[in-house]
């Protein structure tokens, strides 16, 4: 589980992992070493006004950290559960006095638990997102909303950051099929309208495709 990601497909052929043409498989490991980064790159910015907007968003700071936890949670228990028609009927609710730097406490647990989750379920485990959807899904979208908002957040805060090259080709791989070929932090900041492409306009609407028969 050191590895980031696991290629599948044809033997001895490792993706380039700064770019987008890797098929790979998220993990549990994935999910935490995205939150790490996040932990990293935010936990010396604790003391800073989180009340300020993140990035594009118009969410704060804190919500768009707070909804990271969030979604690491209900990710965990989709897999956990294996609902098939729904997200399950529960909600994380982040104390509204809850400091940044224990909101990072809440999305550091948010990972541990769908990393567990992730870990234990076998390959048969399907759950409902949009259609059924394995486990390596839930982890590629726990790396993305952790990356993605991360990106978000330092915006925000006016801290210098690039989103890993290795885990946003996992990302990339998983959830956008169809690509662009690029470096994979540039691409996935594209593909989500965050960012810019030469010669491609830059995205207004966006969805991922997690969903797998």
């Amino acid at each position: 589980m050191g590895a980031i990601g696991v290629p599948v497909g044809g033997a001895g052929v490792a993706p380039d992992p700064s770019g987008c043409h890797g098929r790979w498989v998220a993990t549990g490991n994935d999910v935490t070493q995205a939150a790490s980064e996040m932990l990293a790159v935010l936990g010396p910015q604790v003391g800073r006004d989180w009340t300020v907007a993140a990035g594009g968003l118009k969410w704060s700071c804190w919500t768009t950290a707070a909804h990271v936890a969030h979604d690491l949670l209900a990710y965990a228990g989709q897999v956990a559960g294996a609902p098939t028609d729904g997200y399950l009927p529960f909600d994380l609710v982040v104390s509204p006095t809850a400091t940044p730097a224990e909101v990072l406490e809440v999305v550091r647990a948010g990972a541990g638990l769908l990393r567990a989750a992730v870990d234990t379920a076998g390959p048969q485990v399907r759950a409902w997102h949009f259609g059924p959807c394995d486990a390596a899904g839930f982890a590629a979208m726990g790396v993305a909303e952790t990356l993605l908002h991360t990106d978000d957040i330092v915006r925000g805060l006016g801290v210098p950051w690039r989103i890993p090259p290795q885990l946003a080709a996992v990302v990339v791989a998983r959830l956008f099929p169809d690509a662009p070929a690029g470096p994979a932090p540039e691409v996935l900041r594209w593909l989500t309208g965050r960012g810019t492409m030469p010669g491609r306009p830059r995205r207004t609407s966006w969805t991922w495709r997690a969903a797998r028969g």
